[in-house]
C-alpha cells in the first residue's frame, strides 16, 4: 500500500513539446512526481525542458509500440496520465497519412490498453488532448460539447478516432479518462512550423535586418489564440473533477491572421 505523504505521479507523453513543457512545471509546481515518455532519437529534442530536465524521470517509448508503453506503465503506476503526443501537423497529415493514424489515433487506444493490463483502470486517470479540427466544416457557431464532428484532414480523423476510443473505454470500463477539445494555444514554445511562430519570428529577423519580408497565406482567417500556459491548468483541473467530462478548451474570442500581423509588427516598432 501506497504511503500517504507519497507524491502524486503523472505521466506526460509528449513531454519535449509545448505544452508538455509547460504542464510538466505546472506539475512540479504542485509537487508531483513527473514521469515523460521520449522517442529514442540520433538528436536531442529537449530544449524545452533542459531547464528542468533534473527534476523529471524520463522513459524512452514510443505510441507505435505497445510492450514499451505497457511496460512503462506498469513500473510507474501513475496516477494520471497526460497523452499530449502526436503527430499534429494537418499539412503533413496529408503527406503522411498512415504514420498520423498509427500515432495519433491506434496511440491513443495502445495507451488506454497499457492502463488496462497493468489493472489500473480504477486508479490512473487518463487526459487526451483533442482538438478543435474535430469540428472541420463547422456546422455550427460557436461549437460546444454537443457541435456534430466533421473532420477535413487526417490529423482531424485520427483525431476522432482517439475521442470516441477514449469515451468508450469510459463507458465500457468505466475508467476516469476524458477528452479536451483545444482550440489553438500560442507560446513563445510553439512550433517554429506554426503561423504564430512564424509571424513573430519574421518580425524579429526584419528588425535585426536579416530579413526582409514575410510571406503569409490567407490574412483574414480567423482563429481562437489562447495561452499554452492557462490551456495545460485546465488539462489538470479536468481530472481534479469527481466525474469524467469531455470539454471544449477555448477562449471564446477570434482573431485575424492580419490583426496578429498587425500587433507583432507594432509590438516591434513598425507599422504595416
Amino acid at each position: 500500500m501506497e504511503g500517504e505523504n507519497e507524491p502524486r505521479r503523472a505521466l506526460i507523453t509528449g513531454i519535449t513539446g509545448q505544452d508538455g513543457s509547460y504542464l510538466s512545471e505546472f506539475l512540479l509546481e504542485k509537487g508531483y512526481e513527473v514521469h515523460g515518455i521520449l522517442r529514442r532519437c540520433s538528436t536531442f529534442n529537449t530544449e524545452r525542458i533542459d531547464h528542468i530536465f533534473d527534476k523529471l524521470k524520463l522513459h524512452h517509448g514510443d505510441l507505435l509500440d505497445s510492450s514499451c508503453l505497457c511496460n512503462i506503465i506498469a513500473s510507474v503506476r501513475p496516477h494520471e496520465i497526460y497523452n499530449l503526443a502526436a503527430q499534429s501537423h494537418v499539412k503533413v497529415s496529408f503527406e503522411m497519412p498512415e504514420y498520423t493514424s498509427k500515432v495519433t489515433g491506434l496511440g491513443t487506444l495502445r495507451l488506454l490498453e497499457a492502463v488496462r493490463s497493468a489493472g489500473l483502470t480504477k486508479e490512473t486517470r487518463i487526459y487526451q488532448a483533442s482538438t478543435s479540427e474535430l469540428f472541420g466544416r463547422v456546422q455550427e457557431s460557436p461549437q460546444s460539447e454537443t457541435t456534430p464532428f466533421y473532420p477535413r484532414s487526417p490529423y482531424g480523423i485520427a483525431k476522432l478516432y482517439a475521442y470516441w476510443t477514449v469515451v468508450n473505454y469510459r463507458e465500457s470500463y468505466g475508467m476516469f479518462c476524458v477528452n479536451g477539445i483545444l482550440f489553438n494555444h500560442e507560446s513563445p514554445r510553439r512550433g517554429k512550423t506554426f503561423v504564430t511562430r512564424k509571424i513573430t519570428r519574421a518580425v524579429a529577423q526584419i528588425v535585426k535586418g536579416v530579413q526582409d519580408s514575410l510571406v503569409l497565406g490567407h490574412l483574414d482567417s480567423w482563429r481562437d489564440w489562447g495561452h499554452a500556459k492557462d490551456y495545460v491548468k485546465v488539462m489538470w483541473m479536468m481530472l481534479q473533477q469527481e466525474s469524467p467530462q469531455d470539454f471544449v478548451i477555448a477562449t471564446g474570442e477570434q482573431h485575424s491572421v492580419r490583426e496578429f500581423c498587425e500587433i507583432a509588427f507594432a509590438f516591434a516598432g513598425r507599422h504595416i
